[in-house]
């Protein structure tokens, strides 16, 4: 070693003092030599080209999802079902009311006077009045129906009634999750852009450790072994960076898919990231408590919707009670017409035997009960340990920041000390490059943990909370 350190202070001297012109007084002040600074020129130093679409604001991604965003277009729609569906079931204990008009010809007898609504012909004798049915005949039929105890249609009402409720709090859960996966996509690509330039910064700090080991090599003051780890730590690097451009582009095309485009999208080199939390924060709210979680109270909702919808087939059973009323008018000769007969009439109507069709019913809409119960069941033990997990999140997120700041000061310190020591020969290039690649991964240990930081502070409050945008 001590060989090795006067073999390398003797070439550096010597050229020096080659390079360095003769003093012009003999009394003059030698200059000290001049570090060696390596310049390194790689094609794959250049940064990552921007995608052609980019997102500057939280403002500008979020009015994005809500004009393209297929989830959350399904979801109004299924809003818009269940309001349909809710007022067909209002209609069955509404009035119902018909009309029905037109002329009736005998073809073979056109003498015949024919009822267009029921197809009957009509005397041809005239009425105590002296009015006669007209041939061909103009007719017109209405009829108007009540129900007065239905008690499946009530419970059908019910059941749809909460299937709405159900549909709207699916709707504010998916107004929540896309809130928070819009969040986690920007964070990934912020962090995804951070790690690739840390990974140019690693290769060209690899690539300067090359240099300065192939400038000692050639002071002789180096081996060909010293050289090939440092070229070996080049390739390393270059892989790191090869697998953060993709992981970039993933998380770019990852972002332009939660935003409602089929190609990648980017974030705009000003983009606020540490104040994405105060920013979800003016979109949803807290909830005041975990009951009344969007997608716990959808699946609560839904439970109800399915018990209503087993009862509704049970009260099939039961008999009804309705009113109905019609009337019927034709034309007549030699008045204009008259209305021949209005009744008005009570049905109750008393059913006795289906085939096993309401049994049938009544079995199948009790399994759908027993699911919607399981449904909830599971939804409230996941929403349990989600937010014990995220509300943990966040400390150790902090935990994690701190450790990795630590370490990376460290590696820092590590490697600037390493790289001096082997600049005088007193370490090796295996130090040299046990270093490199430490302080490479303490970079990028912090960067990551930072941004797990902002994302453990975005989960745990969108876990909690109501987006009613």
């Amino acid at each position: 070693m001590h060989l090795r350190i006067a073999l390398l202070v003797g070439l550096v001297s010597t050229t020096a003092l080659a390079e360095t012109p003769a003093p012009a007084a003999p009394n003059a002040p030698v200059p000290p030599p001049t570090q060696f600074q390596p310049k390194v020129e790689d094609p794959m130093l250049a940064p990552m080209p921007p995608s052609a679409r980019q997102v500057a604001t939280w403002d500008e991604a979020l009015a994005l999802v809500k004009e393209r965003s297929t989830d959350l277009d399904s979801a109004r729609a299924g809003v818009e079902r269940a309001e349909g569906r809710w007022r067909q079931a209002l209609a069955a204990l509404l009035p119902n009311a018909r009309f029905a008009g037109g002329v009736g010809y005998d073809v073979l007898n056109s003498s015949n006077s024919v009822l267009a609504t029921s197809g009957t012909v009509l005397p041809p004798a005239p009425s105590p009045s002296g009015r006669k049915p007209t041939a061909p005949l103009a007719s017109a039929a209405a009829s108007l129906t009540q129900a007065v105890v239905d008690v499946s249609a009530w419970r059908g009402l019910s059941s749809t009634e909460a299937a709405q409720h159900s549909a709207e709090a699916n709707l504010q859960d998916v107004r929540r999750r896309l809130t928070q996966g819009l969040a986690r996509a920007l964070v990934a690509v912020v962090s995804a852009e951070r790690a690739a330039e840390l990974n140019r910064v690693g290769l060209r700090q690899a690539l300067e450790r090359a240099a300065l080991v192939q400038r000692t090599l050639e002071l002789g003051a180096a081996t060909q072994l010293d050289l090939a780890r440092t070229r070996q730590d080049v390739e390393v690097a270059r892989q790191s960076l090869i697998s953060g451009d993709e992981q970039l582009l993933r998380a770019r095309e990852a972002l332009g898919l939660a935003l409602g485009f089929d190609q990648a999208v980017g974030v705009a080199s000003g983009f606020n990231l540490q104040g994405l939390v105060a920013q979800t924060q003016a979109d949803c709210a807290p909830l005041k408590a975990l009951s009344e979680r969007p997608d716990l109270l959808a699946a609560s909702t839904q439970l109800e919707s399915a018990r209503e919808s087993r009862l509704q087939a049970s009260a099939g059973y039961l008999p009804t009670l309705g009113i109905t009323s019609s009337a019927l008018a034709y034309t007549t000769e030699p008045a204009v017409g008259r209305v021949s007969t209005w009744n008005i009439a009570a049905v109750l109507s008393v059913p006795l035997w289906e085939g096993g069709l309401r049994g049938g019913l009544v079995r199948e809409r009790a399994g759908i009960e027993r699911q919607a119960a399981d449904t909830l069941e599971l939804t409230r033990r996941n929403m349990e340990l989600e937010v014990a997990r995220t509300r943990r999140d966040v400390g150790v997120a902090e935990a994690l920041v701190k450790t990795a700041q630590a370490g990376r000061s460290l590696a820092e310190q590590t490697d600037q000390l390493t790289r001096r020591s082997f600049e005088i020969g007193r370490s090796g290039s295996l130090e040299l490059v046990q270093s490199a690649a430490a302080l490479r991964q303490a970079e990028l240990a912090l960067a990551l943990r930072e941004f797990e930081l902002v994302q453990a502070r975005l989960d745990a409050f969108l876990t909690e909370a109501r987006c009613d945008w």
